[in-house]
């Protein structure tokens, strides 16, 4: 398992927008995946994913990377922003946004 939480590390630390889903970004596997697809394509943002139904390993690997036990996840910069369910709430209120362009409204 420590070597698939370094590949996983590696590759979140490689892609400044990057999904963990199931399925791809033209061939969601599920509707949660489908949904947080659809946000980041309505954002306009480029961003890599990683199908998880591809490797048993990188699936339970990337539930303990992250701490969070459902897919999809979504990191920007390297830091968990969520799932399905946040990942909307952030979009719907704007931040989602702000988080994809870097804005920490700490300026």
């Amino acid at each position: 398992m420590e070597e698939v939480l370094k590949q996983i590390d590696q590759v979140v630390r490689e892609n400044e927008v990057i999904l963990f889903m199931k399925g791809t970004p033209e061939f969601p596997q599920c509707g949660f995946s489908q949904r947080v697809v659809a946000i980041l394509d309505r954002c306009g943002v480029k961003y890599a994913a990683v199908n998880v139904l591809l490797d048993d390993a990188i699936r339970e690997g990337i539930k303990r990377y992250g701490d969070w036990p459902t897919i999809p996840q979504l990191y920007v910069r390297g830091e968990l922003v969520g799932g399905c369910d946040i990942v909307s709430e952030l979009y719907e209120s704007g931040e989602l946004t702000r988080i994809l362009a870097g804005d920490t409204g700490n300026e």
